[in-house]
């Protein structure tokens, strides 16, 4: 005889017609894990790479204009860093770099021209930082240097009510982005309008004003609650050999700042730049501008090349002549002039300090190179002899992780090259970090607690599903090399279009972050997803 079993009733899910399933239902729900994406994991700026995203991807959902998505892009850019467009052209984008994008179809999102776009839209519409409903506050905050990292302290401050005097040894505020980034990547209107908006939130600036040398180092300390430091690396490193006090020897960060300063440098016919960095490759740059031939002569090979790698290619595309693993060893002189240089070529050895194998010279493989001028960029440091105090031996000015000089109990803060040579994002990055420090400082406040995520990396990604969708990335248009060399100040690159940067904000996979699809609620047979 068959057993008949009455089965128990259950209760039915609550959404009709989009999966509810026949189970009972459980009072346990999964609880969202945040994870940090690694483009903005990465970025030395901090910028909210995947919020910015997901706002631009997300904009047709929410029935907004055109217009205000850029608005709260910028916005969200804008809690992080006061120069959108500037980064935009001269960041070496870390973010792209850990993009977990070019696992699916080899390029990472253009993140950086993106940023770009957004910050030349915020210019052309005239947008400003409101903060008229900020509590002013009777503090007085000095930021000695007018480079990225006093510009970004500046503007942070200001954003929470401090009032900010900039003091800068320069005719214009800038430092190493005026004076160090030739115009073909940051045009000078383009840096006035970011600086500009800063000091349109009530930051006094005073050029031509050089601490511990026009005014007392004393002084300034005294009269603000705090001081941050933040001087730029504008003294360029010597070769060491004989005949570099030739009178057509200059270094490559003198070359850059007379040229961005309006001077006129000869640098005859054919120009010889020593070193693997953006200075070096900006200065060949620049003597191809001038109608000479570059040549840039660097100890090690291309992997070992510290210079941004885009701007290694723009180089060699505009016939800059790159001779690696040579080394100079003499500067040939007629008279006060160098007319060439003697160099040695150089084989890789064991890694040094730096992580790179170290170039040891060949001996017996010395060879002569002509010039009519030469141009050392091996490296470069601030001019530290007007606050010789705050450095600790010999070393530079060191601080801690919230960017206090370990050297004096006094409140003085410092960031940027001052404290290291480092990327202009790394700059604004410690200017942030050392504004907050300042307030916790000013107001009594804790360090609130920083609770570690995990990020997320390309083998946690379900890849399927994305190499399915896969998206060419949009190209970053290069203006051809005749224009390129005709004008001084002629950008190389252009800026995306509003629907080039929705097509490339596209690509983003919002790693380790709901993209508000609503497929697991909908789908959810168990109804154990709520929103």
């Amino acid at each position: 005889m068959v057993k008949i079993v009455k089965k128990k009733k259950r209760k039915l899910g609550a959404r009709t017609g989009i999966g509810g399933g026949s189970r009972e239902q459980s009072s346990r729900r999964p609880s969202y894990v945040p994870k940090i994406a690694p483009c903005g994991g990465n970025c030395p700026a901090g910028n909210k790479v995947r919020a910015i995203m997901r706002v631009i991807n997300n904009y047709d959902f929410k029935n907004r204009g055109e217009e205000e998505t850029w608005r709260e892009c910028f916005e969200i850019f804008s809690e992080t860093s006061p120069l959108l467009s500037t980064c935009g052209r001269v960041c070496p984008a870390v973010c792209e770099q850990n993009c977990n994008r070019k696992d699916i179809d080899e390029k990472p999102v253009h993140i950086r021209c993106v940023e770009r776009f957004v910050g030349d839209y915020a210019l052309e519409k005239g947008w400003a930082y409101d903060t008229s409903g900020v509590e002013k506050r009777s503090e007085k905050v000095a930021v000695v240097g007018a480079g990225p990292a006093g510009i970004s302290c500046a503007y942070h401050l200001a954003r929470n009510g401090y009032g900010v005097t900039l003091y800068e040894a320069f005719p214009k505020a800038g430092g190493m982005l005026r004076y160090g980034i030739p115009d073909y990547r940051l045009p000078q209107d383009v840096l006035d309008a970011e600086i500009q908006r800063v000091l349109d939130m009530g930051v006094e600036l005073k050029t031509d004003c050089t601490v511990g040398k026009d005014i007392p180092y004393d002084e300034v300390k005294n009269s603000h609650a705090a001081v941050f430091i933040g001087l730029g690396a504008h003294k360029g490193y010597s070769l060491g050999v004989a005949g570099e006090d030739a009178t057509n020897v200059m270094s490559g960060v003198e070359f850059l700042n007379r040229i961005n300063a309006g001077e006129t440098v000869d640098v005859g016919s054919k120009a010889v730049i020593i070193g693997g960095g953006d200075t070096a490759i900006d200065a060949a740059r620049l003597v191809r501008r001038l109608g000479g031939e570059a040549n840039i002569v660097y100890r090690r090979t291309r992997k070992e090349m510290p210079a941004i790698e885009p701007e290694i290619e723009e180089a060699l595309g505009e016939a800059v002549r790159i001779d690696y693993l040579a080394a100079p060893v003499e500067i040939l002189k007629d008279g006060d002039q160098a007319v060439g240089m003697r160099c040695i070529r150089m084989e890789l050895g064991e890694p040094d300090a730096s992580g790179r194998r170290r170039p040891v010279p060949i001996e017996g493989s010395e060879f002569e190179i002509d010039a009519t001028f030469i141009i050392p960029a091996i490296s470069q440091e601030p001019d530290f002899a007007p606050l010789e105090q705050l450095r600790e031996g010999r070393d530079w000015v060191k601080a801690d992780g919230d960017g206090k000089v370990t050297t004096t109990d006094d409140p003085v803060f410092a960031g940027g090259d001052v404290t290291n040579l480092a990327l202009v994002t790394t700059a604004i990055g410690q200017g942030r970090q050392a504004a907050a420090a300042i307030g916790r400082l000013l107001t009594g406040e804790q360090k609130p607690a920083m609770p570690e995520k995990p990020k997320v990396t390309a083998s946690q990604i379900y890849k399927d599903h994305w190499l399915e969708m896969k998206q060419p990335t949009v190209a970053e248009e290069h203006i051809a090399v005749a224009e390129a060399l005709a004008e001084m100040a002629r950008e190389t690159t252009r800026t995306f279009t509003d629907d080039e940067t929705k097509t490339e904000a596209a690509r983003c996979m919002s790693c380790g972050d709901c993209l508000d699809c609503e497929n697991c609620f909908k789908f959810c047979q168990d109804n154990a997803v709520i929103r």
